[in-house]
C-alpha cells in the first residue's frame, strides 16, 4: 500500500517567545527546521490536518503569522540551497 504524502513548507512570524518557541517544538515533530521560522514537511493529508489543528491552538491569530506552502513534485525537485542542510531519508511520493 502506498501511503500518498505532500511537501508542505510552513513559515511563520510570531512575536511572543513562549509561543514561538511551542509552534516550533510542534513544528519539529513533523518536519525538519531548514531556518529559524521556516519547516519542511513530508505528511499526509491527516498529519497536515493534525498540524493545523496543534497550531491553531497556540497561535494568537490577531498577532501571529503562518503560512503552508504546499508544493508539487516538480517544485519540489527544483528546489535549491548553498551550504549545508539536512534532508528527508525517506521516499516519498508527492502528490
Amino acid at each position: 500500500m502506498v501511503i500518498m504524502k505532500q511537501f508542505v513548507v510552513v513559515a511563520y512570524d510570531i512575536s511572543d517567545d513562549k509561543r514561538r518557541n511551542k509552534i516550533a517544538k510542534t513544528l519539529e515533530k513533523y518536519g525538519l527546521r531548514c531556518n529559524e521560522s521556516v519547516f519542511e514537511c513530508v505528511l499526509t493529508d491527516s498529519g497536515i490536518n493534525k498540524l493545523k489543528l496543534k497550531i491553531e491552538k497556540l497561535a494568537n491569530e490577531k498577532e501571529d503569522c503562518i503560512l503552508y506552502y504546499y508544493l508539487c513534485k516538480p517544485c519540489v525537485l527544483k528546489r535549491e540551497n548553498l551550504g549545508f542542510r539536512p534532508d528527508f531519508q525517506e521516499e516519498i511520493i508527492i502528490l
